[in-house]
């Protein structure tokens, strides 16, 4: 394992120093999904959830998230998002909705927690939504699929 970087030689907390690092283009893909009632499905994809468009509102809801990760997160750096794409799929198999977010950068760190942030406020999103239909959605499997960029290079799950 690697040393931790947000510890001081103190053990104290404190948000890493990068102005050093040499700035690179920056990518993440993270994704997860929120499983649902076979019903609860249908109703999101026939427009039937009383509080309007699910999907179009878990997709700006990711891409806010993605923006105010550095809020939310201690130590995160603010970071300039170049891209941030967002891929939600109604997916009858799980049964649910799958959530994949890309985020791009161009900078001296990585963007991996804005992908992932990204991926949990959009489907909380989705459960804020539907959850009078089916207050027993579960959020699962969100994950960092991929990250390229930075000094450790490509790496993928």
């Amino acid at each position: 394992m690697t040393e931790l970087t947000h510890l001081g030689a103190d053990g104290e907390v404190h948000m890493v120093d990068v102005g050093g690092k040499a700035a690179s283009q920056r990518v993440a893909i993270a994704d997860g999904h929120i499983r649902m009632q076979p019903e609860t499905l249908s109703a999101l994809e026939h427009g039937d959830i009383a509080k309007g468009d699910v999907l179009g509102s878990a997709r700006i809801a990711a891409i806010m998230a993605a923006k105010r990760t550095s809020d939310l997160i201690p130590l995160c750096h603010p970071l300039p998002l170049s891209h941030v794409e967002v891929t939600l799929s109604l997916r009858p198999d799980i049964p649910g909705v799958h959530c994949e977010v890309r985020a791009e950068t161009h900078g001296p760190t990585g963007v991996e927690m804005e992908a992932l942030t990204a991926v949990q406020i959009g489907l909380l999103t989705i459960y804020d939504m539907a959850k009078a239909l089916d207050r027993g959605m579960a959020i699962e499997a969100v994950a960092l699929r991929h990250k390229s960029g930075g000094r450790s290079g490509e790496w993928t799950r």
